[in-house]
């Protein structure tokens, strides 16, 4: 048990109306924070040939940001835990600038690495407190509608982020690609302190609270849930370029075409599922696992048709992307008086999944092959929707 009361981290009073400009520039953020994170997959050949590693070297750049993430998520609040949560937002913004533009005029691989440990930092912080953030713009009773537009930016970046990236890296050199990511976020620091308005820190999110948060009746299972959704789903994203290739007669061009159908499903479902997010987060919990379950399952079944496929990936990227808003508005309902501790704790299990996911399956893709790492994937979705489920029929 905690031995002092829980500090309330969401508005006291109702928010009559959402601030919509403060939820845009959160999406924004998300937005841009997430293209940097994965601009090195668009330039990665360039980067390597430029700093003088391998092209498995220099893809540790996006390796480290997620690592960081394990660190940062959990210890942020405990770092600053005075600072204004708007402030907070506006130094990560800044830290995120110097990371790109340190990259954009590094000379090896050490300091490129050691830059990205701070957007790395950047973007945990973002998505630990984004909730705190979110419940004041649109107001408690409007939780899962605020969380829609920080997930937004993400599924925004999926779709044309990164393929942005990609473009800009055919035009110029790839150190001006980040150096222009670095004065974006330079931009939004400053749309950022303008258009928020204060978010007073809530209680620290001390290791002791966490575990307190965890112990709590449903809250457990609820978030090793959460982790086995997200390690399910990225044992078999992480070699989709393997699945896709089982299409016959497949070419990458048709490849690339699929991927942008899983971004922009992902897009419609963050909008869709967003909308009705407040009112269905407990079934949306369970439901939205199980779907996923079953399209990683149909990707291997009926590999043989290019349509069939398409048709799958869209209902994945549908659920999936949105599951970001379901976590953070299951944290806001289940947990109000912990929402700094709550999101710190889905930004660490999803973190900790990306990391076992990328081990495990690499040693199952090179044993026994991609169809095992479906099944398994599968079944981890199966079982984080059995978790969710039992977590909800607990009353905290």
């Amino acid at each position: 048990m905690t031995t002092t009361a829980p500090v309330p981290t969401v508005p006291a009073t109702r928010v009559e109306r959402m601030r919509y400009g403060g939820l845009i520039m959160l999406m924004l953020m998300g937005f841009l924070l997430v293209t940097a994170e994965f601009l090195p997959n668009g330039v990665l050949t360039e980067m390597a040939d430029a700093l003088g590693v391998t092209s498995g070297q220099a893809g540790q750049t996006v390796t480290v940001t997620a690592l960081v993430g394990l660190v940062v998520a959990p210890t942020i609040g405990l770092i600053i835990p005075r600072l204004d949560r708007r402030s907070l937002l506006v130094w990560m913004a800044l830290a995120a600038a110097v990371s790109n533009l340190i990259v954009a005029i590094a000379p090896n691989l050490v300091i490129v690495l050691a830059a990205r440990f701070l957007l790395g930092a950047a973007i945990s912080a973002f998505w630990s407190m984004s909730i705190t953030v979110a419940a004041t713009l649109a107001g408690p009773e409007r939780l899962g509608r605020g969380v829609m537009f920080t997930s937004a930016g993400v599924s925004l970046a999926t779709v044309a982020g990164v393929p942005l990236g990609v473009m800009l890296s055919e035009l110029v050199d790839w150190r001006v690609v980040f150096a222009i990511a670095g004065v974006l976020m330079i931009v939004l620091a400053v749309a950022l302190r303008a258009v928020l308005p204060s978010v007073p820190a809530a209680q620290a999110a001390s290791i002791r609270m966490l575990v307190d948060t965890v112990r709590r009746p449903g809250i457990g299972l609820g978030l090793f849930g959460h982790v086995f959704v997200v390690l399910g789903h990225f044992l078999a994203y992480t070699y989709v370029r393997l699945a896709l290739e089982r299409i016959p007669d497949v070419d990458a061009s048709t490849i690339v075409v699929l991927l942008a159908l899983f971004g922009l499903g992902g897009l419609a479902g963050n909008i869709a599922i967003g909308l009705v997010i407040d009112r269905s987060f407990a079934f949306f919990a369970v439901f939205a696992p199980l779907v996923i379950s079953v399209t990683v399952l149909s990707m291997i079944l009926f590999s043989g048709s290019i349509i069939g496929v398409g048709a799958i990936v869209v209902v994945w990227g549908f659920f999936f992307s949105s599951w970001l808003i379901v976590a953070n508005t299951w944290v806001g309902h289940r947990m109000p008086d912990r929402l700094e501790a709550g999101g710190s704790l889905v930004v660490v299990g999803f973190q900790a999944a990306i990391t076992l996911a990328a081990g495990v399956g690499g040693l199952l893709v090179d044993t026994l092959g991609v169809e095992l790492v479906y099944v398994v994937g599968a079944a981890s979705l199966l079982l984080g929707a059995v978790l969710f489920g039992l977590s909800n029929r607990v009353r905290t």
